[in-house]
């Protein structure tokens, strides 16, 4: 039997690379597959590891492209990571790096670009349910899959801690989540998309111009806000898994890491939910 072709490398490497300095941040987030070919056929054939390189390598040489071009743009940061896979290992002959990127647009406060809080492109689904019977109804609305996040101005601290805990505290960190999200009518609105906006764009100002202390203080704030702005709701509920992103380690590499690249995980994630009423 002969072997045609061959390849091999990293595939789903999520990486979140921040840019920007004080209260200004530029995310741009990616996920990344880097496959190489060369000399690495006896790997296949042969059980022979020799020429062939660690595919955690792979990830890992993302990961310091990702420390060293924090500003770069998908095409250019592909091709880096491409360059820098052929500079460093001369058996393979060819580097394919493809990303997949998430946009993340700035969120507008009061008509200006807020410095480090943003919403996903393409952003959720609005949501309604009428619940009817002979004696009356019950109507709600709400979003599904709204995501959004803010770089900096957030924090997980002095909370438990056993022989169990592992997690360290941090007074920065990336605060993010796809928030569910449901409030109850207690009257019609004279427009419901109009008080649905004020909903959202009240929770969204607490989250993004507020420090978060958790994501557990930030809803809390974030109901209360929706419902002092529209009067007809009696009932929030929400909930936001805690979508991480976690700082690389590159000391191995030489290389510190101010908060600057972070890899992506949902999985699993905090779940934090609550109802708050009048």
């Amino acid at each position: 039997m002969t072997l045609l072709s061959s390849t091999y490398g990293k595939g789903r490497v999520r990486v979140m690379r921040l840019a920007g300095d004080g209260e200004h941040r530029d995310v741009r987030e990616l996920e990344v597959r880097a496959m190489l070919t060369g000399d690495i056929d006896r790997a296949f054939t042969e059980a022979d590891n020799s020429t062939t390189v660690s595919t955690d390598t792979i990830k890992n040489v993302v990961n310091i492209v990702a420390r060293e071009e924090l500003d770069a743009g998908a095409e250019v940061f592909c091709r880096a990571v491409a360059a820098r896979l052929l500079d460093r290992y001369p058996g393979m002959r060819s580097a394919t790096v493809s990303a997949r990127e998430t946009r993340w647009n700035r969120m507008g406060i009061d008509g200006a670009p807020h410095p480090h809080a943003f919403t996903r492109d393409g952003n959720g689904v609005g949501t309604a349910e009428a619940v009817t019977d002979r004696s009356g109804g019950r109507m709600s609305s709400g979003l599904s899959g709204f995501t959004f996040l803010k770089a900096t101005a957030s924090g997980w601290a002095g909370y438990v801690k056993d022989p169990y805990t592992t997690i360290p505290e941090t007074h920065d960190r990336i605060a993010a989540t796809a928030m569910e999200a449901s409030w109850g009518w207690e009257r019609d609105p004279a427009d419901f998309a109009q008080a649905n906006a004020r909903v959202l764009d009240a929770m969204l100002r607490v989250f993004a111009t507020t420090y978060s202390h958790s994501v557990q203080d930030s809803l809390y704030r974030m109901g209360e806000a929706a419902l002092a702005a529209v009067p007809e709701i009696d009932t929030i509920s929400l909930a936001c898994p805690n979508k991480h992103y976690l700082p690389v380690n590159l000391a191995p590499f030489g290389m510190d890491n101010p908060n600057r690249v972070f890899v992506a995980t949902d999985e699993p994630h905090g779940q934090i939910e609550c109802t708050i009423g009048r």
